[in-house]
């Protein structure tokens, strides 16, 4: 298999959450894919196989290095990197598990700037026992939350517990044991827990743990700020439409998210990422 190593959400030459990307011409086997997605090592490996002879519709998988995830945000972006590179810039449908999206390609600056259009999202108030198990995670108190928006459990194509944060040092000090956090996402069914601080209406600061897939924590989660998305509008924040998440900043890896929807509640939104390929 040739596999492509792929920054999403890079900015420049640096920055980025690398993803591995297989274009297959066949299908492959579940236990193949497990393994090469924990050889390459990155949080998450999309492996894509061509529907047609268009090059335009695609089946997608995703793999983090110990378990099969339904989508991946910056795996998508790194994919269309790919189609595009390969197929050059345009829309590609893709086929997910459980959904079906698009992502598109174009050049821009030199490089490719990929946009995925996610799939529906939904948000619903937080239970008591997963509000009690994340904190005492992350050893967060009710001192540290940002009263703006509430705790929540957030969807748009995974699901995530999002937890807002009042100080942008708490937010910089996250830590938490890999163990327990993938006991912890596991038993409630979470892709990532997304700690946010709010800097501007528009503009937020993430990190993403991500110890279901077996890493500590993704350097940009597409996934999650689609999720966030829909979970901004349902709370009817004023988004105006757009808005920018960075995250990576504490890990040395930069990365920024730009995010795009409309006011209709539940709507796929548009995230959108520069991409860089990795030597």
């Amino acid at each position: 298999m040739n596999i492509q190593r792929i920054a999403a959400f890079s900015q420049g030459d640096k920055g980025g959450n690398p993803a591995g990307v297989v274009l297959l011409k066949t299908e492959a086997r579940d236990e193949d894919m497990a393994r090469i997605a924990a050889e390459v090592g990155y949080s998450e490996t999309a492996f894509a196989v061509a529907l047609d002879d268009s090059g335009k519709n695609w089946r997608v998988r995703y793999f983090s290095p110990e378990s099969e995830v339904p989508f991946c945000g910056h795996a998508t972006i790194a994919l269309g990197a790919a189609l595009g590179q390969q197929h050059g810039a345009g829309t590609y449908a893709l086929t997910l598990n459980n959904a079906s999206i698009s992502v598109d390609a174009a050049s821009e600056g030199g490089g490719i700037l990929a946009t995925l259009t996610s799939p529906p999202t939904r948000s619903q108030a937080i239970g008591d026992d997963e509000l009690q198990d994340v904190m005492f995670l992350f050893n967060l108190t009710n001192a540290d939350l940002d009263s703006r928006l509430a705790p929540a459990r957030i969807h748009g194509g995974a699901d995530h517990i999002v937890m807002p944060l009042k100080s942008r040092a708490k937010l910089a000090d996250m830590g938490y044991n890999l163990d327990k956090g993938r006991a912890v996402m596991r038993e409630h069914g979470l892709v990532t827990v997304m700690l946010v601080f709010i800097e501007t209406d528009r503009m937020f600061v993430a990190r993403n743990a991500f110890a279901s897939g077996g890493v500590l924590e993704d350097p940009a989660t597409g996934a999650a700020a689609a999720a966030f998305a829909g979970y901004l509008r349902d709370e009817n924040w004023p988004h105006g439409g757009q808005f920018t998440i960075r995250q990576g900043e504490d890990m040395g890896s930069p990365s920024l998210i730009k995010v795009k929807m409309d006011n209709i509640k539940g709507a796929p939104v548009q995230v959108s990422g520069m991409t860089r390929k990795i030597i």
